[in-house]
């Protein structure tokens, strides 16, 4: 049996996959070949956990032509999936199920797609909005996988990790203590941000706090000026980025998180990342609705602003005031970390 699964195109949703795939190998062990339709950051995301037995790229927004809708669909029909899980809850997404002539197309339905779709999967839950690990556990349960555990889990391979703990070594020579991630990134805009100096401030506040401690800024190629900025700010031998590591793939921000004792971040893809590897995570949550990217409840405290504003689920605040990311305050976030790396210590 062949089953195609189509990804979510953002890394933190593809994390918060894992528990189907990981539940779908689990079930069908060698009687069924598992294919990933994904975006080639998503497959960078998923290395290592070995629940893929192949892929097919598929970014409509890329600029690459070989990963466009057609060039999918036709991938799709050259193989044909007997069962096609569609996990994103988007017209394209179900239309592409349609189009590479999978037999069975199953997903939620929404967005006009119900008829492009041979078994729609009801909603076991009555709330407006189901955490995408339960939502993407619906799917698979719809096609007999018993449901499982929605611990997330990610990977990574030997040489990506060796290289990761080789850059650690060089940014904090002679230090050994506990290892804190920051993050402030999004791919959707300025309002997830909590910015420069707030991140600075607490870097500081920390270091204060436990003289031992290293804390890592976090960034991804576009945002290395920012990493800089915080790190300048902070004033701390013990405070370092990743801004002048020449190279960042996706794998080293997972060595990275691999070995983090905590992690700060706001609502994106590294909060999933750290929750991949089990790392108690603060997440600072502003225009996001806190039930969309619920991953890790066990491991996680969310801080967020109860305003009549938010969530606004903007990439941009529509009042340019960006009160609800920014009176949450520098020890409110300090004494959450110290909290989550004594329950890592624990």
């Amino acid at each position: 049996m062949h089953i195609a699964v189509i990804l979510p195109r953002w890394v933190g949703d593809a994390v918060m996959a894992t528990p189907l795939l990981r539940a779908l190998t689990s079930h069908f062990g060698s009687r069924a070949r598992i294919t990933g339709v994904m975006r080639p950051v998503v497959a960078d995301t998923l290395d290592g956990t070995g629940w893929l037995d192949g892929h097919v790229f598929y970014d409509r927004h890329g600029r690459n032509a070989e990963h466009h809708f057609g060039a999918a669909a036709r991938a799709l029909r050259r193989d044909r999936p007997d069962i096609a899980l569609v996990l994103p809850n988007s017209l394209s997404s179900a239309a592409l199920a349609f189009a590479g002539s999978a037999r069975r197309r199953v997903g939620h339905a929404g967005h006009r797609r119900r008829w492009l779709l041979t078994d729609v999967v009801r909603p076991q839950r009555d709330e407006a909005i189901v955490p995408p690990p339960v939502a993407f556990m619906e799917i698979a349960e719809a096609i007999g996988v018993p449901p499982g555990p929605l611990d997330m889990e990610l990977a990574v391979e030997p040489g990506i990790q060796a290289r990761g703990d080789e850059i650690l070594a060089g940014l904090f020579p002679g230090r050994g203590g506990p290892l804190v991630v920051l993050n402030d990134n999004s791919s959707n805009g300025t309002a997830r941000t909590w910015g420069i100096d707030n991140h600075a401030a607490l870097a500081r506040w920390l270091v204060e706090r436990m003289p031992d401690v290293r804390v890592l800024v976090h960034c991804g190629p576009a945002d290395r000026e920012q990493a800089r900025a915080v790190v300048d700010r902070a004033e701390c031998p013990a405070v370092r980025s990743l801004a002048d590591v020449i190279d960042l793939p996706l794998g080293l921000s997972k060595a990275v998180y691999a070995r983090a004792d905590a992690a700060v971040t706001s609502d994106s893809g590294p909060r999933h990342i750290a929750a991949g590897f089990g790392v108690p995570t603060v997440a600072l949550l502003g225009p996001t609705d806190p039930r969309s990217g619920r991953s890790d409840p066990g491991r996680c405290v969310e801080i967020r602003r109860d305003l009549s504003c938010s969530p606004c689920d903007r990439g941009e605040c529509p009042l340019r005031h960006h009160d609800c990311m920014r009176l949450i305050g520098v020890e409110e976030v300090g004494a959450a970390t110290l909290a989550a790396l004594g329950r890592h210590h624990r």
